[in-house]
């Protein structure tokens, strides 16, 4: 065969296969399929990403969209509905159901979950800890590892009796270390009448992850901390207790570890404990309890603020409060961890009436930038980022001049949302007859204007997101910026094409070539439209002409869906 018909045959087979995934292609790369340096190819191919994600000619469309009567979440390419029940993939064009199980009894309700993925560097003991699976913890105290893929039961791990409600996972150290809290015990009213008294507040049970394994499990007791406790976390090896007060305070947990736990135990092994013999971990005996914590531990720090708001960060380490009255919600001082001393402009105040709170954190890129949300249309940014309503500036924590121990805080620039400063005068008359003589605009937040109401970050291409919403008529709509996160400078605006409805919640999900928008609508509908980045602009302009007539409803696995 000459080489041209070689060659001609090659770009046949090529053709016939369809259009690649980029993503794909990039990821295959990365992982040392076409080179030996992996690491430097995945940095080049995060760039080459962020640029194809950047330029004009790229589109995000909206391939598929499914509805649910319970919420809906995702987590890393998959889609979860019925209560974790079934599970779809993200990556592909059309719908494709990883998993569909059998609808599960009101007591196999799944309470939480948490994704947990393969460590990196680590020898593990089964095969199956080299894949994704998930971490459910069920409403009968039950903590189960799945297959992130198949649904399939990997680990099984009973937690307690009837004395307590586990009811929610969260990360000590991501990836790592791992939490489940209980809900707050509280006597019935029967009991309390009966002068029936209950010290335990709340139960902490803590492992280490792949291989799963039992750290400990604690109590948080009034008559070490107080009666006053409403919530318990444990963070970064820091155990938090929240008052009714506003109080806050820090605990080394590993410490407290080190100096309360009676005796480790090892999951499904045998146990004798206080007169009970059973293996830890199995039923009907679950986890002991084997850190008594009978006198208050060393206090690290405290700080009060208005219903519990506290939080760390920055370089130098700073905390962000409220103080402790109703007065100044929406106002923020950020203080030095060091000496609780109030940075420079550190007192955030915007003076604004809205209908909707502010809210303010630390940027999750780890830079010590701040995200700081308020009416008052500002979004700041840098060593501290905050944003606002439709405004935004950024600032940055820098030496005060001629005194290197104050830091000040400072703005660095500033995200305009689009608005125009404009009052409707069309009403002259009031319904009593009375001349309007002058009109004012008396909320910061008019839903008629463009406001912010998610703001958030893509550490891999490291771009700040943010969705503006303006609400036209009954409806709003709304579309998804990406900006620089060194400067706030807008680089893409996809629309997003379904309306949008601010009475009710959204979570919008940007993970490289996908966005995903799930809203919850009336009656606890809930709604998942998937989004993917398209390239070739020719064919995608033919197909937007025909779309209304080219959206098809199948059925897979008894779920109904809407796609292109």
């Amino acid at each position: 065969m000459c080489p041209q018909a070689a060659a001609g045959g090659r770009r046949r087979r090529a053709a016939s296969r369809g259009a690649d995934n980029v993503c794909r292609l990039l990821g295959r790369r990365a992982h040392g399929f076409y080179a030996r340096d992996a690491g430097v190819a995945h940095r080049i191919n995060l760039g080459l990403l962020r640029k194809m994600i950047c330029q004009e000619s790229t589109k995000f469309k909206n391939v598929w969209t499914t509805h649910s009567a319970s919420p809906i979440a995702y987590e890393r390419g998959r889609i979860y509905l019925d209560n974790y029940q079934c599970c779809i993939s993200s990556v592909a064009q059309e719908p494709r159901i990883l998993y569909q199980k059998p609808k599960c009894s009101k007591s196999e309700k799944i309470e939480d979950a948490l994704l947990l993925e393969c460590p990196l560097g680590e020898m593990l003991p089964s095969p199956s800890d080299y894949k994704p699976s998930l971490i459910v913890l069920t409403v009968q105290n039950w903590l189960l590892r799945l297959s992130a893929d198949s649904g399939e039961i990997l680990e099984k791990i009973y937690l307690a009796g009837s004395c307590c409600k586990f009811r929610y996972l969260s990360w000590d150290t991501p990836q790592e270390v791992m939490v489940v809290k209980s809900a707050q015990n509280k006597l019935p009213a029967a009991a309390r009448q009966a002068g029936i008294q209950q010290s335990v507040l709340f139960y902490l049970a803590v492992f280490q992850v792949l291989p799963l394994s039992f750290i400990g499990m604690l109590e948080i007791n009034k008559k070490v901390f107080g009666n006053s406790v409403t919530d318990v976390a444990v963070s970064n090896g820091i155990l938090i207790v929240m008052y009714s007060t506003g109080l806050v305070r820090l605990y080394n947990f590993q410490a407290i570890c080190e100096q309360f736990m009676e005796q480790p135990f090892d999951l499904g092994h045998e146990f004798n404990w206080n007169g009970q013999v059973g293996v830890v971990g199995k039923y009907p005996f679950g986890l002991p309890c084997n850190i008594k914590i009978t006198d208050t531990p060393p206090l690290l720090f405290e700080a009060s603020s208005l219903e519990n708001a506290f939080q760390i960060g920055g370089y130098p380490w700073h905390y962000i409060i409220t103080p402790n009255k109703k007065k100044h919600k929406g106002v923020f001082h950020i203080c030095s961890l060091k000496d609780h001393a109030l940075a420079k402009n550190g007192i955030q105040d915007m003076q604004c009436c809205s209908l909707e709170p502010d809210w303010i954190y630390f940027h999750p890129d780890m830079s010590g930038r701040i995200i700081h949300k308020c009416c008052r249309r500002w979004i700041r940014i840098h060593d501290l980022f905050y944003n606002f309503g439709f405004f935004c500036r950024v600032l940055k924590l820098k030496e005060v001049k001629n005194n290197t121990d104050q830091v000040e805080v400072a703005e660095d620039f500033t995200i305009v949302a689009n608005r125009e400063n404009c009052v409707n005068n069309a009403v002259t008359v009031t319904a009593s007859g009375r001349v309007v003589k002058k009109r004012f605009n008396l909320l910061d937040d008019d839903p008629e204007q463009e406001t912010f109401k998610i703001v958030d970050y893509e550490d891999e291409l490291d771009l700040l997101s943010t969705v503006a919403v303006t609400e036209i008529g009954a409806d709003g709509k709304a579309h998804l910026d990406f900006r620089c996160n060194d400067h706030g400078i807008l680089l893409k605006s996809i629309p997003l094409l379904e309306s949008w409805d601010v009475t009710y919640s959204h979570e919008v999900y940007f993970d490289k070539d996908l966005v995903l928008h799930i809203e919850q609508k009336p009656n606890r509908r809930f709604s998942c439209y998937v989004y993917q980045m398209v390239c070739d602009t020719a064919r995608d302009d033919e197909r937007s002409s025909h779309e209304k007539a080219e959206r098809v409803f199948c059925k897979k696995g008894g779920r109904f869906f809407e796609y292109i």
